[in-house]
This record gives C-alpha cells, sequence and structure tokens, in this order.
C-alpha cells in the first residue's frame, strides 16, 4: 500500500479503538509514515477529536451528534448484521424485569443502543448507573462491551441478549458502532480526505487477509479462543459502510434523539 506521506503536507493523526474488532482496519497503518497512530477506549475518541489530538477517530457514531460539524468517512467501520457477540446485555433475572442498567462506560454508542432496545423492545426507561456502583439486587441488568466479553464473561447470568441481534430483529437494518469520523478543520491542501478513504479501505482488505495473522497476534494474548476470534472477525463483525449502514446510522440517531439521549434536532449525517 502506498504510503500517505507524499500526498500531504504534514503528518495525519489517527485514533482508533484498542478492542480487537478494531484490528483488521488499522492493519500496515503503523507503518505508513504519512500517519501517527493512537489507541484507546472507544468513549476517549471524541476528546480526542475536540482537543485537535486527532485529525481523523474512529468515532463512535452517538458521539457524532455531541460535536458540530464533523464529517463521516465512506470508507470502513466497526458494524454488525444481526449478532456481534461482544455487545451483551447479562441478567440474573429476566430481562423484561430489567430496573437498573450498569453500563461499561467504554461505548457510549453502546449505552444509548442498551436504552434504545429496552424501551421498543419491553417498553422500559431503567435507571442508568456505572459497573462499579451494581448491586447485585435483582431487576439489575450489565451491559458490556469488548473483548472482555469473551475473555471473562461473568457466570451465573443465565439470561442475556445480543445487542446487534436484537437491533437487527427491531428494524430490519444492519448496525454500525463506530466509523471513521474527520475534525471540521481537516481540509485541502493538508489532507485529501478522499485520498484517505482510499487508504483505509486497502487497510481494512489487507487486513482481512491476514486474519489469521491477526489471532494469533492480538487474540490469543487476550485470551480469545482461536476459533471464536476467527468467527469473530470472519462472520460477526461487518466493516463496510454503504446505504443500509447509513440509513442505520441514521434511524439510530432519530431514535437516540425521541429519548432525549443526545440533543435535538438531530444532526444530519455529512460525509466528507
Amino acid at each position: 500500500m502506498d504510503p500517505l506521506l507524499p500526498r500531504y503536507a504534514r503528518i495525519l493523526r489517527l485514533s482508533s479503538v484498542a478492542f480487537f474488532n478494531a484490528t483488521p482496519l488499522v492493519w500496515g497503518l503503523d507503518h505508513d509514515p504519512g500517519i501517527s497512530l493512537r489507541f484507546g477506549v472507544p468513549s476517549a475518541l471524541l476528546g480526542d477529536l475536540r482537543s485537535g489530538q486527532a485529525d481523523v477517530a474512529l468515532l463512535p457514531v452517538i458521539d457524532y451528534q455531541r460535536m458540530p460539524d464533523l464529517r463521516l468517512l465512506r470508507a470502513t467501520g466497526i458494524g454488525c448484521d444481526g449478532p456481534t457477540l461482544t455487545v451483551r446485555l447479562f441478567s440474573r433475572s429476566p430481562i423484561a424485569g430489567t430496573r437498573v442498567l450498569a453500563v461499561d462506560g467504554d461505548s457510549h454508542t453502546s449505552v444509548a443502543l442498551a436504552q434504545i432496545v429496552l424501551f421498543k423492545c419491553f417498553g422500559l426507561r431503567p435507571d442508568v448507573i456505572s459497573l462499579d456502583q451494581r448491586s447485585d439486587q435483582p431487576g439489575e441488568t450489565l451491559l458490556l462491551i469488548g473483548d472482555k466479553v469473551v475473555t471473562d464473561e461473568p457466570a451465573g447470568y443465565p439470561h442475556q441478549l445480543d445487542l446487534g441481534q436484537a437491533w437487527k430483529e427491531l428494524t430490519g437494518l444492519p448496525f454500525v458502532f463506530a466509523l471513521w469520523t474527520a475534525r471540521p478543520d481537516v481540509e485541502l491542501p493538508d489532507v485529501d480526505l478522499n485520498v484517505l478513504s482510499e487508504r483505509l479501505i486497502a487497510s481494512l482488505d489487507a487486513g482481512l487477509r491476514h486474519v489469521e495473522d491477526l489471532i494469533v497476534t492480538h487474540a490469543v494474548p487476550r485470551g480469545w479462543p482461536a476459533e471464536t476470534a476467527r468467527r469473530y472477525l470472519t462472520e460477526h463483525l461487518k466493516f463496510t459502510i454503504g446505504d443500509p449502514q447509513v440509513a442505520a446510522i441514521s434511524l439510530f440517531h432519530e431514535l437516540a434523539g425521541e429519548l432525549g439521549l443526545i440533543e435535538t434536532p438531530v444532526q444530519k449525517l455529512r460525509f466528507a
């Protein structure tokens, strides 16, 4: 893959999530002399854009509504079209009886998705607390995301709900958790976002050709069973952004606005 440096007047700063699910998206970017790549939890990436530490970030889609004039890249992202495996609700009692939702705050998108699913599917508006405030009382449901759902699944929670599957059954659409998003001031002549989009697509293509390398390097050391990791990357996750994904993001924002999870009026999607 051609490096970006000859096409730009400066190094381009990218922020990505540090989970296994992002590894195909950033294949080779750390060796591109035109890119400076940093990693963090999903909830930290909006701060990277706001502070200027990142020009472009793999931003949770809910956070698009929390900073004006961002631009989406129709390149790659993290999504699903059914079960996601790593974004799930756990409860000791039926989820339809949820009164308190204890959330993993690492992902703003997943927290909003959980509230939408609980309201639309069960008519519930539970109190939302952080995981460290949970009391393990009846009616308490946990939202867990990321690698730990597979590598450190909590015991004693027979009632579970995969939020990707719940969204698919509710809407008939895929779901997008995060996609590459640029700050408002990232523009020509310093940065050609169309060239960057091509580079990100090429990076994904290369990453998917090296799934076995990703499993050995990133999944197994984190405690993933190799076959589970293989199915996760090749079956559960969807990385491309097409018209169904755009429709899903728009609907997600609309429903989040109806529940007061983001400010209204909802910003329309703006692509670079």
